[in-house]
């Protein structure tokens, strides 16, 4: 196994057994992005449901690329959230579910537009970084800089390359959380309308979109929940408050709020996307 992959399961708690999904599902989609990738800024998208390993996937996408010579930027679209007080107006103004963040609708979809035309560029970039513990964009002053052009750009994120549901699917609540607190479907109505608008042409973009298909949304909460879990670690090795990590009620009301879009994407998806990676309940490819 090679050292830097060793130090990446070590560093992500990953199990050991990940090497093998490193070399069987990270390497070849690797040598097919770079076989693929023509002139600067290759926009990969990599779509996968909360939890589902792609950023730690894209990760080693990333540096597998690297080894083969390429210039690369990872980009996710977590990290292009609105920060905290503009989805605190957007919840005054339009409704109060756009306070929490995920959805369409919650993302400045302009500074990611922004940030992958700098990376087709020249000169040094900066990569933002949104801490989902303070649930807000995290300081300038601790961002990474990239020097551009870049040869692949890979975006990942949970509705990357998502694309709107007919109207007539949104008329009924599809969970409590609809049912209960958007009963007239101003929230689902508003993130439908926002992803046939300016995440259309931001994801028409993609020069090449892998989906990670998760077997089910009901898998989707104990993915999450492992998530949350590593967090609350992680802050607590920083000595930070690891109650700023969701519990496992909370993630339980918060994937509500990516039900309906997450479903639909497990729907429509695989029929289009250029990669599909059918995943197990374990989250390893089958």
């Amino acid at each position: 196994m090679e050292a830097w992959l060793k130090s990446f399961i070590m560093r992500e708690h990953l199990p050991p057994d990940f090497a093998a999904i490193a070399s069987d599902v990270c390497k070849p989609l690797a040598e097919q992005i770079a076989a693929l990738a023509i002139g600067p800024g290759f926009t990969v998208g990599i779509c996968g449901a909360q939890g589902s390993g792609k950023s730690t996937l894209t990760a080693v996408i990333a540096r597998r690329l690297e080894g083969l010579g390429l210039r690369v930027a990872v980009l996710s679209l977590d990290d292009v959230y609105l920060t905290r007080d503009e989805r605190a107006d957007l919840a005054r103004r339009v409704h109060p579910m756009l306070a929490t963040r995920g959805v369409p609708g919650t993302h400045d979809v302009g500074f990611a537009e922004t940030l992958i035309a700098d990376l087709k560029g020249q000169g040094a970039v900066r990569m933002p970084v949104f801490d989902k513990a303070a649930d807000d964009r995290a300081p300038p002053e601790t961002w990474s800089e990239i020097q551009a052009p870049v040869d692949v750009i890979l975006f990942e994120g949970w509705c990357v390359g998502a694309r709107p549901q007919d109207t007539a699917d949104l008329a009924l609540p599809i969970n409590d959380l609809e049912r209960t607190r958007d009963p007239d479907g101003v929230w689902r109505n508003y993130v439908n309308v926002a992803l046939a608008g300016p995440y259309c042409p931001l994801f028409e973009d993609l020069g090449h979109l892998i989906l990670l298909a998760a077997p089910s949304f009901e898998v989707v909460a104990d993915w999450r929940g492992e998530q949350e879990t590593k967090l609350r670690a992680r802050r607590a090795a920083e000595g930070r408050d690891p109650a700023l990590a969701m519990s496992a009620q909370a993630v339980i009301a918060f994937i509500a709020h990516y039900e309906r879009l997450t479903r639909h994407i497990l729907a429509e998806m695989p029929d289009r996307a250029d990669q599909v990676i059918w995943l197990g309940p374990d989250r390893r490819p089958i």
